[in-house]
């Protein structure tokens, strides 16, 4: 994985000792209250935290992004990688119901019905059957082989509840400074008794706040922890001197790019389109923000990512950035002399500091064309949208699965979601690979999405914080920050 965390507020003292310890880690999501208790299946990043504590899935991720034993205690891969079966963990939930491999695979195929219909169904398009063996054991069966199987099944919306009662790791309670998470005890998730459990660990209390509210509760000793910071905010992460140090950037793989909401006009052209794509000088819009490494992309799917046995390169390779603006500024003469009109965008971007530095770059990007382009208020009257999106795991179809015409209307293709298509059952990965490398280069083909390169997280993090580790997925789990041994 790329190494980029290295040039943002390097130096100064790690902000320790701040305040009072109450025995209890304060995490601040830049979030709305309402994302702390969202149900259903649409999750922002705090709720998806906040499932992940309450309810376990087959397995999950730890602090470092690496997939764990959760309600599996452990598990084989069979069938060439077509077959997964796990060993359940079975014991007694809260309520007396019995956890067992029917009782999971029951769970879990109710999850797959509610899942259809969104990106993350369509992940887990390769899932052909889930089945109890035994007591104990349940097997999942794919199409065909997905080395990254079990990444996605660690994902948050996975998490295994029956009836409503989750087979988590803490349990909730709704205090007046905000959601206080405990840890269970392990005979309270079918594991031997810990003596002096309750002396080892601590309470983990959530709050849900604006950025600028987050960094300078961070900088006074109010929170502990900051989590959901992105690009649009970061400015906002150096607020005081107890800031610089613990500012924690993730090397996160996935979709940053403007989504062409309004293909119409101007935009109504596929050479215009790519034209407004080949001005941008990607490298030079993160120069104001001081993050070095960052690695830009004209590519849905980062050529990293590439399965096949040679590599897609980077859109118009061979041309340099001014070769490229001539060919952009010749499309936009022919549109203007053929319509005798000025060509404009309104770009719409989350407000923030961090986003008014991106437009900034966007526009004179635009206007090194001849392009003209304004900030819209909202996104309904945006010609093009920001789309920032963390990857949840490390493979094309993810990347693509973003456009399925399910999904995503207005950028989508119904040849690129054929060839998706074909890859599942794809007889091996280099046919695998050939297909969705197709349905990329269709996809760029239509312009409808400007990459720009991989999506921005920050993190604050007080300096004796020991469960908190950078990863691609920018999942951050509450149970270690208790201290839990086990």
């Amino acid at each position: 994985m790329r190494s980029w965390l290295l040039a943002f507020l390097s130096a100064s003292l790690a902000a320790c000792g701040v305040g009072s310890d109450d025995g209890i880690v304060d995490v601040a999501f830049i979030a709305s209250p309402e994302d702390l208790s969202a149900e259903g299946l649409r999750l922002g990043l705090a709720g998806q935290h906040v499932r992940a504590a309450l309810s376990d899935g087959l397995v999950r991720l730890d602090a470092n992004g690496v997939v764990v034993p959760g309600v599996a205690e452990r598990w084989i891969v069979t069938d060439g990688g077509a077959s997964y079966i796990f060993r359940i963990n079975e014991f007694d939930m809260p309520d007396g119901s019995r956890l067992t491999a029917q009782a999971v695979r029951d769970a879990l195929q109710r999850r797959l019905r509610q899942l259809r219909g969104t990106s993350l169904g369509l992940d887990l398009a390769k899932i052909r059957d889930v089945r109890a063996m035994t007591g104990r054991v349940i097997e999942i069966r794919l199409t065909s082989p997905m080395p990254d199987f079990l990444q996605l099944l660690a994902q948050p919306e996975l998490g295994i509840d029956l009836d409503g009662v989750g087979a988590g790791l803490m349990s909730r309670t709704e205090g007046d400074d905000g959601l206080v998470l405990t840890p269970l005890p392990p005979e309270r998730r079918g594991l031997p008794e810990q003596p002096g459990w309750d002396d080892l660990v601590r309470e983990v209390r959530l709050h849900a706040v604006p950025a600028r509210e987050a960094a300078e509760g961070f900088a006074q000793g109010r929170f502990d922890l900051v989590l959901g910071g992105r690009l649009s905010s970061l400015p906002l992460a150096s607020t005081g001197p107890l800031s610089r140090g613990n500012v924690r950037l993730d090397a996160t793989i996935g979709l940053f790019g403007l989504d062409v909401r309004k293909p119409a006009g101007f935009l109504g052209a596929a050479g215009n389109r790519e034209a407004l794509a080949m001005a941008v000088d990607r490298q030079a819009l993160m120069q104001p923000l001081n993050i070095g490494g960052w690695l830009p992309s004209t590519r849905i799917v980062p050529t990293a990512l590439a399965n096949g046995a040679s590599p897609p390169d980077e859109r118009w390779k061979a041309l340099s950035l001014e070769q490229r603006r001539s060919t952009a500024r010749q499309r936009v003469a022919q549109w203007r002399a053929g319509t005798g009109r000025e060509p404009q965008v309104r770009v719409f971007l989350p407000p923030g500091p961090g986003s008014d530095l991106l437009f900034d770059g966007l526009a004179d990007d635009f206007a090194a064309i001849g392009v003209t382009t304004t900030r819209a208020q909202t996104a309904s009257e945006a010609d093009l949208v920001l789309r920032d999106r963390v990857a949840r795991y490390a493979s094309p179809r993810w990347f693509l699965n973003q456009f399925n015409c399910t999904v995503s209307r207005t950028q989508c293709s119904d040849d690129a979601d054929y060839l998706v298509s074909l890859a599942l059952d794809a007889r091996d990965t280099s046919e695998e690979a050939s297909y969705l490398l197709e349905a990329e280069n269709t996809l760029l083909a239509g312009n409808l999405y400007i990459p720009l390169g991989a999506p921005i997280r920050w993190s604050l993090v007080r300096a004796d914080i020991e469960a908190f580790s950078e990863n691609p997925w920018n999942i951050h789990p509450l149970f270690p920050l208790s201290r839990a041994p086990i």
